[in-house]
């Protein structure tokens, strides 16, 4: 089989329904298939999913298991060459998946790829950035990359010297829309499901760095995506508990406990000011 289609769905089953049409109506010419990994919607996504794509196979969790987790569980089922871990609220234009294959198989050096990201407007969505370092997570959880932007610590992490016109390897690609190869999860093993949301495509990207595999970012290839429409239902300060939760675990693996611990230490002015923006927020809408 030549690709197996990966989707996590948790609540967006409209944009799932539009995700899963995109892939039936626009893919000619693979072996492939899909396996969507439920994480407990009770929004009648699976029932939808069953229904009008018959073909795809469901996981049904009765709880949320989180990225990481669901995404292995669908992944030790899959069959193809290459894994595509794919978010619910995109889309695939005509092609795009057999131009990911066909990329995949030009370029045998290639274990992970990122598409070109666009916003559902066709302006570029940025994903494509370096490794975290302490200091830009650490300016991020402080909500100070908000008021200076343009800090090198910043800029470097988010590579605003990126060139999204031109094929070239890179450090890390957003995990939206994350094509794998086969061979290298025999390698390195499946994602961390120490990770419940955020950080896990980091922390595969680096895992293959490491052990010298490639990740590699191509134009030719394009992607729509909404963007945050699971997450966007959860709660702010719920949200950054979160993100803190998988930086720590993240640093703690890559960078010693020196700089975990100093995660630890900013964690409750953090989330101080993670409840003051949702009240902010949540005055101005009233």
């Amino acid at each position: 089989m030549d690709l197996s289609v990966v989707i996590v769905n948790w609540k967006v089953k409209d944009l799932l329904r539009k995700c899963l049409a995109s892939i039936y109506q626009g893919t000619a010419g693979l072996e492939f298939e899909v396996i969507v990994a439920d994480n407990d919607s009770r929004d009648g996504s699976v029932e939808m999913v069953a229904k009008e794509f018959p073909k795809a196979e469901i996981i049904a969790s009765n709880r949320n298991l989180g990225f990481a987790k669901a995404n292995n569980e669908a992944i030790a089922r899959s069959r193809g060459e290459f894994v595509l871990l794919l978010n619910p609220d995109t889309e695939a234009p005509p092609g795009a998946l057999d131009k990911i294959v066909g990329f995949m198989r030009r370029n045998p050096h290639v274990a992970i790829f990122g598409p070109k990201i666009l916003n559902p407007d066709g302006s570029l969505q940025p994903s494509v950035r370096r490794f975290p370092t302490p200091a830009s997570q650490m300016l991020i959880a402080l909500k100070l990359h908000h008021l200076f932007p343009r800090l090198p610590a910043l800029r470097r992490y988010l590579a605003a010297d990126f060139d999204y016109s031109r094929a070239s390897r890179c450090d890390q690609v957003m995990g939206a829309a994350f094509c794998v190869r086969r061979k290298l999860i025999e390698e390195i093993g499946l994602l961390d499901a120490g990770f419940f949301i955020w950080f896990e495509e980091v922390d595969y990207c680096r895992r293959a760095a490491d052990r010298g595999f490639q990740v590699w970012y191509a134009p030719e290839v394009e992607i729509v995506h909404h963007g945050g429409e699971s997450f966007g239902q959860v709660f702010g300060p719920n949200k950054q508990k979160m993100f803190n939760a998988s930086a720590r675990r993240y640093f703690l693996k890559h960078h010693g406990w020196l700089f975990w611990f100093c995660l630890v230490l900013i964690e409750p002015l953090s989330m101080f000011l993670a409840r003051l923006a949702a009240f902010s927020s949540k005055e101005k809408k009233s």
